[in-house]
C-alpha cells in the first residue's frame, strides 16, 4: 500500500506545507486596494496566466499565514454579484465555482475602502449570504482618518454577521500582522451569521433549488437567487427557464428585479451606515482644495495633456538610450562570439540567428518597463481613473471609451506595450477594437524606413514655413491615424458590433503609489512579455535567419576567394581594405539572391509587380516580416552595399535600381506607394504574438495581418497606377 508523505520545511519555526490547505478568493469593489493587499500577502510567489476562452488575467499567489499555507485568487474587481462586464462575471463564476480549472475558494477575503463604506457595504451584503468562512480587510484607513472619518468596528462586525473586520493600510503593511493571523485561522472560522433581509426571495429559491436537484440540476439557493434577480442570465432547458419566468412573476410583478433588489439592499446600506460610520469634519483642507480644482474641466485637461505628453516623451525618448544600450551589447556579444566561433553556419546561425533573435526581444524592455510604471504608477494613484473619465466623451465618437486613449498614445512608441497596456478596458469590444487599431500608430520601428525613403526622394522643398519632407513625415503619422481611427469605427459597427457599456467609475481618492504592488506588477508584466511574446519573436526571427542564409552558393564563395586573392595582389593599405569590403557585399548580396528568402522575392514579384516592385523590394519587405527596421539593412546587403551602409550611400543605390527593360524601380509613385504600405500594414512579429496573446486566440492577429496588409496592398496599388 503506498503512503502519502506531504513534505514540509520548517523556516524560523514556521512550517511551510507545499500542498495549500485551501483556497481563498481577495474579493473587492475596483479601486479598493485589493491588488496591493494581495501582493503584500503573496509577495514573488504569484502566477498569472487567462482564464480559459477569456483575455481576463488570472493571479493567484501562495501565502504562509502561520501554520497555514493558503491559495490566494486574486479576482477581477466587481461591485456586486450581477456582473455587468466580462471582469465582473469571471469573479461571480470563480465564487460559485464555474470556472474550468479553478477551484471553488473556500473562504474569501473581502477588501473594502474604508472612504467609500457605502458602496462597498452593498457587495459585503450579497458576499456574507453566500455563507462561506470570511473577514473583511479594511484599505484606505489612513484617508478616513484625515477626512475625519470614525468607523466602528466592533459594530460593522455585528452587522455583517459576526465577519471579523481588519483596517489596514497596504502601503505601510499597518494592521497586516493582524490579518496575517486572521487568515491563519480563516478555514476553521464559522461561517457568517446571515440577516434575512428578503424573505420571500430565499423561499421561494429555496423550493426552486429542491425542485431541480430532483430534475438533476445541482444549484445553491444563492445561485437560484442570483437566476432570479440577474434576468439576462442564460440557463439551460426550458423548464428551468418556465420556473424562473413564474417565480419571476410571483415576486417583482412587472419591476426590473435588479431595481427592487437595490431598494431593499441600500435601505439595508443606509440604516447600517448610519450605526457605524461617523461623518468627518465640513472643513476642507488645503489638500481637498487642491484636488477638488484640479478635477475642474479645464485644469483636468491641462493635467491630462502634460501627462500625456510625459508618457510619450519617456516612451518614445527616455526609453532609446536604454535600447541603444542592449543593442550595442547584444552586437558586441555577437561579434566577439563570431570572431570566436569559424566562418560558416554555425557562426552566422548563432550570432544572427540566436543572438540577433535574442536582441529582437529584450530590446523592447525599456520601452515596456517605462510604459507600465507610468500605467502602474497612475492606476495606483487613483489618476487613471479620472484622465479615461475625461476623453470618455470624445473617444466614444469613434466607438471606443476613455480608457483607449493611453493604449492608442503609447502606441506611436511602440505597439508591444500599448496592446498589453489595453488590459486597464474591462469591455471586451473596446479592448479588442483598442488592439487592432493600435498597429495602425506610426511606431518608432518604421522611422528608419520613413527617414531612408524620405531623404532619397522626396525633395528638401520649403512649403510656406514647412519643409516638404517634414510635411511627408507628418502626413505618413496622420495617415496612420485616420487608419487606426477608421478601424476601430468599422470594427465597432460590425464584428464587433454592440451597446456601448455604461462608463460606470467610482473615481477614487488621490493617494501615494505602493512602491511594492508598483515593482510586483511591473516585474509580473517583464515576465508575462519575455515568455510568452519572447518565444514567438524568437523563432520567427530564426525562421527568416535560416530562409535568407540557406542554400549557401559554392561558386559565390569560390568567385569571392578569387576576387580577394587579385585584389591582394595589386593593391594595398586602405585600398585594399575598401576592396575587401566591396567583394564581401557582392558576395552577401548573391548569396541572398539565391537564398530561399531570395528566391521567395522572385516567386511573390508577379504578386507585387502591380505596385512597381521588384524581386528585391519584395525579398526586403517579406525578410522585414520580425520587424520593420530591418528593411533597411536587407535592402543594403541585396544592393550590395553592407547591412550597416549610411542612408546616403543606400540611398544613392536606391535611386540608381532599374528593372530588366531599364526602367527606374524607385519612382516616386512606387516610393509613395510603398510608404502609405509600410504606414497601413502589419509587419511586426512581436505584436502579432502579443495580440496573441491579449486576445486568447490566433484569430485576431490572422485578422489583423491579414486586414492590415490588404489595406496597405490597395492603398499602395491606388497610388502607383494612378501616379504612373
Amino acid at each position: 500500500m503506498a503512503t502519502r508523505v506531504e513534505t514540509a520545511v520548517s523556516v524560523d519555526s514556521v512550517t511551510i506545507h507545499r500542498r495549500a490547505a485551501g483556497t481563498v478568493a481577495v474579493v473587492g469593489n475596483p479601486n479598493a486596494g485589493k491588488s496591493s493587499v494581495f501582493n503584500r500577502l503573496t509577495g514573488l510567489r504569484q502566477s498569472t496566466a487567462n482564464y480559459p476562452g477569456v483575455t481576463v488575467e488570472r493571479r493567484v499567489g501562495r501565502g504562509v499565514f502561520g501554520k497555514t499555507s493558503l491559495d490566494l485568487v486574486d479576482l477581477p474587481g466587481t461591485y456586486s454579484l450581477s456582473p455587468n462586464s466580462t471582469d465582473e462575471r469571471i469573479a461571480v463564476d470563480v465564487l460559485f465555482g464555474r470556472v474550468t480549472g479553478t477551484r471553488r475558494p473556500e473562504a474569501l477575503l473581502a477588501v473594502i475602502d474604508a472612504t467609500r463604506l457605502y458602496q462597498g457595504l452593498y457587495l459585503l451584503q450579497q458576499l456574507v449570504e453566500l455563507g462561506r468562512p470570511m473577514i473583511v480587510a479594511l484599505t484606505m484607513t489612513d484617508a478616513a482618518q484625515r477626512q475625519g472619518l470614525r468607523i466602528d468596528y466592533a459594530a460593522l462586525q455585528e452587522a455583517l454577521g459576526g465577519v471579523p473586520v481588519y483596517p489596514v493600510v497596504a502601503t505601510t503593511g499597518r494592521g497586516f500582522p493582524a490579518l496575517n493571523e486572521a487568515l491563519g485561522r480563516l478555514l476553521e472560522t464559522p461561517a457568517p451569521r446571515v440577516v434575512e433581509h428578503w424573505a420571500e426571495l430565499r423561499k421561494v429559491a429555496a423550493q426552486l433549488a429542491e425542485r431541480w436537484h430532483v430534475g438533476g440540476v445541482d444549484l445553491h439557493p444563492i445561485e437560484v437567487e442570483r437566476l432570479l434577480i440577474d434576468a439576462g442570465t442564460q440557463t439551460a432547458g426550458t423548464q428551468l427557464q418556465e420556473d424562473l419566468a413564474a417565480a419571476r412573476k410571483q415576486l417583482f410583478g412587472g419591476a426590473p428585479p435588479l431595481a427592487v433588489e437595490a431598494r431593499r439592499r441600500y435601505a439595508w446600506v443606509r440604516a447600517t451606515l448610519a450605526r457605524v460610520e461617523t461623518p468627518g469634519s465640513l472643513v476642507v483642507s488645503r489638500g481637498a482644495a487642491l484636488l477638488e480644482w484640479i478635477n475642474r474641466p479645464w485644469p483636468a485637461t491641462a493635467l491630462f495633456v502634460l501627462t500625456m505628453a510625459l508618457v510619450f516623451q519617456a516612451v518614445f525618448a527616455w526609453a532609446k538610450p536604454f535600447m541603444d544600450l542592449i543593442d550595442a551589447g547584444i552586437s558586441a556579444i555577437g561579434a566577439a562570439i563570431g570572431a570566436w566561433l569559424p566562418p560558416g553556419a554555425l557562426n552566422s546561425f548563432v550570432v544572427d540567428g540566436a543572438i540577433a533573435g535574442v536582441g529582437s526581444v529584450i530590446v523592447f524592455l525599456p520601452q515596456i518597463l517605462i510604459l507600465f510604471l507610468f500605467i502602474i504608477v497612475m492606476e495606483d494613484t487613483g489618476y487613471l481613473a479620472r484622465a479615461a473619465f475625461l476623453v470618455d466623451r470624445a473617444m466614444r465618437v469613434v466607438g471606443l471609451s476613455g480608457q483607449s486613449v493611453i493604449p492608442l498614445l503609447s502606441s506611436f512608441a511602440c505597439a508591444v506595450p500599448a496592446i498589453m497596456a489595453t488590459r486597464v478596458i474591462p469591455n471586451r469590444r473596446d479592448r479588442i477594437a483598442t488592439i487592432l487599431a493600435a498597429p495602425f500608430m506610426t511606431c518608432s520601428a518604421r522611422l528608419p524606413v520613413y527617414a531612408l525613403l524620405i531623404a532619397a526622394f522626396v525633395p528638401v522643398r520649403p512649403v510656406g514655413i514647412f519643409n516638404l519632407q517634414g510635411l511627408v513625415l507628418f502626413g505618413l503619422y496622420v495617415i496612420g491615424i485616420l487608419g487606426g481611427v477608421g478601424t476601430a469605427l468599422l470594427l465597432r459597427r460590425s464584428v464587433l458590433r454592440g451597446e456601448n457599456p455604461t462608463f460606470i467609475l467610482a473615481l477614487p481618492e488621490f493617494r501615494m503609489p505602493n512602491l511594492q504592488t508598483v515593482g510586483l506588477k511591473l516585474l509580473d508584466r517583464v515576465r508575462v512579455f519575455l515568455k510568452r511574446a519572447g518565444t514567438v519573436i524568437f523563432a520567427v526571427a530564426v525562421v527568416v535567419w535560416a530562409l535568407a542564409y540557406f542554400p549557401r552558393s559554392a561558386a559565390v564563395d569560390e568567385h569571392r576567394t578569387q576576387a580577394r586573392t587579385v585584389a591582394a595582389a595589386t593593391l594595398t593599405g586602405a585600398e585594399l581594405t575598401k576592396r575587401y569590403a566591396a567583394i564581401d557585399n557582392e558576395a552577401s548580396a548573391e548569396h541572398l539572391a539565391q537564398s530561399w528568402l531570395g528566391r521567395a522575392g522572385h516567386v511573390v514579384e508577379p504578386v507585387f509587380r502591380p505596385l512597381g516592385w521588384d524581386w528585391r523590394v519584395s525579398a526586403a519587405v517579406i525578410a522585414g516580416f520580425p520587424a520593420r527596421e530591418v528593411v533597411v539593412a536587407v535592402l543594403g546587403t541585396i544592393y550590395a552595399v553592407g547591412g550597416d551602409a549610411d542612408e546616403q550611400t543606400l540611398a544613392g543605390q536606391l535611386t540608381a535600381a532599374r528593372h530588366p527593360d531599364g526602367s527606374l524601380v524607385f519612382t516616386l509613385p512606387m516610393v509613395l506607394g510603398l510608404l502609405l504600405f509600410y504606414a497601413w500594414c502589419l509587419q511586426c512579429a512581436a505584436t502579432l504574438a502579443v495580440i496573441r496573446r491579449e486576445t486568447n486566440s490566433w484569430g485576431w492577429p490572422v485578422f489583423a495581418w491579414t486586414y492590415m496588409t490588404a489595406l496597405g496592398y490597395t492603398g499602395a496599388l491606388l497610388i502607383y497606377q494612378l501616379g504612373s
